[in-house]
């Protein structure tokens, strides 16, 4: 049986942590993201006070595991074991890469700190681990410009500038299945990423289209790849000035469908897509008013708000096993 909070109608303004039951994907897994339950495969994401937290699929999304303290805290993403997370740390001007167990059994560790390892580098974000949590790759630049790609070692060793392209911006990197390329939003600056790119761990950079077509402008922030790397799911921006979640065939591309919507709130912002499986989307979502995550079922015959799953959330990433 699948416990979960349902939208009726177009929008629901959610105004305290009471309004969901505890969320059931029938996934034959254990563990739980809220109180004393393991986290195995779930959720991560920050909240107003900048920390990082987890909710299992089968926790309560009322009491999240919060994993850090003190604030500081963006863009975190699970390993695909489930078992760490990758974020970035800012304090001042300072930006670090740092990982952190799901299980809350340690403290906060550092992989890589701006100017240090990486001559002259700064803004980190979107760090994403590879399939075995060796590798992490995120976007960063040199102080002013367009973004590049990155990687290094979880063990902070082998930094390595993906891409060197002064008239190209790269948006989040999201891992192809084979574990040795990503997927990445391109475009000439990091607010017009208006194409896809495929850029390998050795630092080849293949287009994979130059239009996204279908009302997307370009892509807000994400561009995932799914789970057996047929299909893709980005944050559109629309002509209204709001974002929505579009999902298209990937080899070969061809132009995503609208699948969210929300009438009446044309400037609603959907962004931070996530695969939860092959037909099934996460992402965050402003409409009615916070930040919540919510979840949309493929195929689906028209664009809606989706299901509701986590409250007070944002940049969430989903991950584990």
């Amino acid at each position: 049986m699948k416990r979960m909070c349902r939208i009726v109608g177009a929008l629901v303004l959610v105004t305290g942590l009471a309004a969901c039951e505890p969320i059931d994907f029938d996934d034959g897994g254990g563990g739980g993201g809220g109180g004393n339950v393991q986290f195995t495969k779930g959720f991560a994401f920050v909240r107003e006070d900048r920390n990082v937290y987890v909710v299992d699929d089968r926790g309560d999304p009322n009491s999240p595991k919060r994993l850090t303290t003190g604030g500081g805290a963006a863009y975190p993403a699970v390993s695909r074991n489930g078992r760490s997370i990758v974020f970035v740390q800012q304090a001042g001007p300072s930006f670090e890469l740092r990982t952190v167990p799901t299980d809350g059994s340690a403290q906060p560790s550092t992989v890589l700190t701006s100017g240090t390892g990486c001559s002259g580098c700064t803004n980190f974000r979107y760090p994403t681990f590879n399939s075995t949590g060796s590798v992490i790759v995120f976007t960063f630049n040199r102080g002013s410009g367009n973004f590049a790609l990155g990687k290094v070692n979880t063990d902070g060793s082998g930094f390595q500038a993906l891409t060197n392209e002064p008239s190209t911006s790269f948006g989040a990197p999201s891992f192809f299945p084979d574990g040795q390329s990503v997927l990445a939003p391109s475009g000439s600056s990091s607010t017009q990423l208006t194409q896809l790119s495929r850029v390998s761990l050795s630092g080849t950079v293949t287009s994979i289209t130059n239009e996204l077509g279908n009302e997307v402008l370009w892509v807000v922030n994400r561009a995932v790849v799914s789970p057996n790397g047929q299909q893709v799911v980005l944050d559109g921006r629309l002509s209204s000035g709001g974002s929505r979640i579009f999902v298209g065939p990937l080899s070969p591309f061809s132009p995503p469908t609208r699948v969210t919507d929300h009438p009446g709130e044309a400037g609603a912002q959907d962004t931070f897509p996530n695969w939860l499986d092959t037909t099934q989307v996460g992402f965050l979502s402003d409409a009615g008013g916070g930040q919540n995550i919510y979840r949309v079922t493929l195929p689906t015959s028209q664009p809606s708000s989706g299901t509701l799953l986590i409250p007070s959330a944002g940049e969430p990433s989903y991950g584990g096993q």
